[in-house]
């Protein structure tokens, strides 16, 4: 058994969360694992690139397949502190991620809202890790753009 959790790697997640809250960016962080060992990070970057792709999560999953040098991570965790949209789902499908792991649910934007499960048949899912710490993070930067 592993020393590292789940909540050991999603406040990892968490911490790059706060990167992205103290740039201005919407406060979703992501690191992918492998073997027992963070291999990417990611947050969102979606208003210093102008690009509406760089969630985190597309940033953490390039950033593993360049470590691993294979586009599959059926191997890897994915950790993100956001449940993830349909497009970032649906890179973690092609990937072919082995574990989603996420924080807060998004109850308008995230992957489970759709009826039909874009998330490959072999990915274990699982919610609610961190679920408050990272719903806090989120809430504060709304509630301060407000």
């Amino acid at each position: 058994m592993s020393v590292f959790g789940h909540e050991y790697f999603m406040r990892k997640a968490l911490r790059e969360a706060q990167i992205a809250y103290h740039n201005d960016e919407v406060p979703v962080g992501a690191v992918i694992v492998y073997e027992n060992k963070i291999i990417a990070k990611g947050h969102n970057l979606c208003e210093k690139l102008i690009d509406f792709t760089a969630h985190a999560e597309m940033q953490a999953i390039t950033s593993a397949s360049n470590f691993l040098q294979n586009k599959y991570l059926n191997n890897c965790s994915l950790y993100v502190t956001l449940e993830p949209c349909v497009m970032c789902a649906g890179a973690a499908f092609w990937t072919r991620i082995g574990t989603l792991i996420y924080g807060a649910s998004d109850e308008k934007r995230g992957f489970s809202k759709i009826k039909k499960s874009i998330i490959h048949p072999k990915t274990l899912v699982i919610s609610s890790v961190l679920e408050n710490e990272c719903s806090i993070l989120l809430k504060d930067f709304f509630q301060n753009k407000r």
